[in-house]
């Protein structure tokens, strides 16, 4: 059965990048607030594939420090970590105090990607689905501020997106044949991602879905609910003086032809 997608009224270019720049203003307060405070802060970032996340992630970043935000996209295991504890591969990308961590896909693999294509056992499910709440749960109670988003797309806008990517050889990387899987595993996936929901939808740390077929809806109404839950307040910033600048003494740049230089390839544009 196909999802119903759930359009708004047109949101004009001018009204999206000028919320835009508000709400990441915001983030920068949220980054100096964490720093300052000693904060951890975990976003998770799900969905189906082409529903918005990375888009998202890239706005949110866009101007904080990478010395404290961090994203966290982890590849397939390797060999060693298929032995691991599930969960301890991700337990090295939480964050420390003064520090956000975003997981652009998450521990949620097991439960969607991994169930749906057979790369874990029932057994290994259910004991994900057993253990991940009170995984949860120990983050929150150890004072991690959790927040966890799914980002629902329909099926026809993701069809579109899929075959925009094929077309367009700057995007084309975003593609993998298990992506034109999920495909013909839609209804599979549903499942999956509803049996998901009934287990880890828990009051310390609820799922909050974001309609993403418009993505300029979707990364505002996504940014704008992360503010809401997270106490932050303004941090004064020091007062910073640009000083002057000494009299020269005597220092003689070395001449050109003795370093390498970039070629002024911007010279040859029209």
């Amino acid at each position: 059965m196909a999802h119903d997608a759930r359009p708004g009224s047109s949101l004009s270019n001018r009204v999206y990048e000028a919320e835009l720049v508000r709400l990441q203003a915001e983030l920068v307060k949220v980054q100096e607030w964490v720093k300052a405070e000693k904060q951890r802060i975990v976003v998770i970032f799900e969905g189906r594939d082409a529903a918005g996340k990375g888009g998202t992630i890239k706005r949110i970043t866009e101007y904080l420090s990478p010395r404290n935000v961090r994203i966290a996209a982890l590849p397939t295991p390797t060999e060693r970590e298929q032995t691991q504890w599930y969960f301890q591969r991700y337990i090295e990308h939480l964050p420390a105090a003064g520090e956000i961590t975003l997981f652009d896909r998450s521990w949620y693999n097991r439960a969607g990607v991994e169930r749906v294509m057979g790369y874990c056992t029932p057994n290994e499910h259910r004991r994900f689905l057993h253990q991940c709440p009170i995984f949860e749960r120990l983050l929150v109670e150890d004072g991690i501020l959790l927040r966890k988003y799914w980002f629902s797309v329909s099926d026809s806008e993701q069809q579109r997106r899929f075959a925009s990517r094929l077309q367009d050889p700057m995007r084309h990387w975003k593609l993998s044949p298990m992506d034109l899987e999920s495909i013909t595993r839609w209804e599979d996936y549903s499942r999956a991602k509803d049996e998901m929901m009934v287990h880890t939808d828990i009051p310390e740390a609820p799922w909050f879905v974001v309609e993403s077929d418009s993505k300029k809806r979707a990364r505002l109404n996504m940014m704008a609910h992360l503010l809401s839950t997270i106490p932050y307040v303004d941090v004064p910033l020091p007062t910073l003086d640009l000083p002057d600048r000494p009299e020269p003494r005597g220092y003689e740049r070395p001449p050109r032809e003795h370093t390498t230089y970039v070629p002024d390839h911007s010279a040859t544009l029209a």
